[in-house]
């Protein structure tokens, strides 16, 4: 194997092993680490939504922004830009998260949930490749948001900014913040650990550019498998600490899975919904944190298009329960994929017509 090829591997081996060891330190089944989720849990703790089982900042996305910001600045990667169509970033980011949170989890959590024996997450998986093969037509065919632009260096501070607010909010615990104490948001590792283990993650994922969506798509596109070695390395590591730790625990199956449901229809369609949006974007949420940790203003504008919607999805119940999907989720999944292809084809038609 190469030596890039390897680094990259055991970057996700590594990140694996994480996800699995914050789930044995307190965070919800099969959520050690889940961008949707935590961004949900976030808006929760900001009163963005009142479900009160899902309110608590996240350490871990404040790692990640942390890892990756002060890795990008010591391999001088750190590059303030943006300008690219950002409210439509914004939309889109919205309705990555809406389908996100019908099917109950990012693609990190997708690979977390079948390393677990989570069959559900393997029809998910299905759903989220076809949608990067839809996304993949639609970049050959001219799709494109357009350039980014260079901006001032203080406006790739914004998400590092945050997450330091963030930080001193869940430090401090201010009344106006709100934790759930019960449910999922009630369930976590302690700080110092989820920290941690995101600052190890951010800088991983800033070091090898791993990203779930860049891995389907470079296989579909350029038939080029780098990036995928690392989501195989992520569910190597987490499969291997499962058997380790969690051997008697582990469910192979499509029942009685922790913060799942088997509504097989919409775990394709929903997951379908997300590798689309994360093909145009130019990848998944994680990936959009990553970006926005150095620099990227268009990928942070895509970010906060991600909070906003966690808040919708539980104000109008489009999230989906353990029970199943919701029938506002499944008309939003439906309005959603009609929306993105309807305007990719018309950014396509209009950058045709401009040749």
């Amino acid at each position: 194997m190469k030596k890039d090829s390897m680094k990259m591997l055991l970057g996700g081996i590594i990140i694996g092993f994480i996800g699995v060891l914050l789930q044995k330190f307190g965070n919800p089944g099969n959520m050690g680490i889940c961008i949707a989720c935590f961004l949900r849990d976030i808006a929760g703790a900001l009163n963005l939504h009142q479900a009160a089982v899902v309110q608590y900042i996240r350490p871990e996305i404040i790692g990640i922004v942390f890892g990756a910001f002060f890795s990008s600045i010591i391999s001088n990667d750190f590059k303030s830009r943006g300008g690219s169509n950002p409210l439509i970033r914004f939309i889109f980011g919205m309705i990555m998260m809406i389908g996100a949170l019908v099917f109950l989890g990012c693609p990190l959590r997708l690979i977390l949930r079948l390393s677990a024996g989570d069959l559900n997450a393997l029809i998910g998986l299905f759903g989220f490749i076809f949608g990067i093969f839809v996304g993949v037509i639609l970049l050959k065919k001219g799709f494109s948001l357009g350039k980014s632009q260079e901006q001032s260096n203080i406006a790739g501070f914004i998400m590092p900014i945050f997450a330091t607010i963030l930080l001193i909010f869940i430090l401090i615990k201010p009344e106006f913040i709100s934790f759930s104490k019960e449910g999922p948001g009630a369930n976590h590792a302690p700080v110092i650990y989820s920290l941690i283990g995101g600052i190890i993650v951010g800088i991983i994922l800033q070091r090898t550019r791993i990203c779930s969506v860049a891995a389907f798509r470079d296989v579909i596109l350029i038939k080029n498998y780098h990036y995928l070695i690392g989501i195989l390395g992520i569910f190597i590591g987490a499969f291997g600490l499962n058997l380790i730790l969690n051997y008697n625990s582990l469910n192979f199956g499509f029942e009685n899975q922790p913060i799942a449901h088997n509504d097989h229809l919409w775990n394709f369609l929903s997951l379908s919904l997300v590798g689309l949006t994360g093909s145009l974007l130019g990848g998944c949420p994680i990936r959009q944190i990553i970006l926005s940790s150095d620099g990227d203003n268009d990928a942070a504008i895509t970010v906060m298009g991600l909070i906003f919607a966690a808040a919708l999805s539980h104000n109008f119940k489009l999230a989906s329960s353990a029970e199943g999907s919701t029938m506002n989720g499944q008309i939003a999944v439906i309005l959603c994929l009609i929306f993105v292809l309807t305007f990719a084809l018309t950014i396509i038609n209009k950058n045709n017509k401009k040749i």
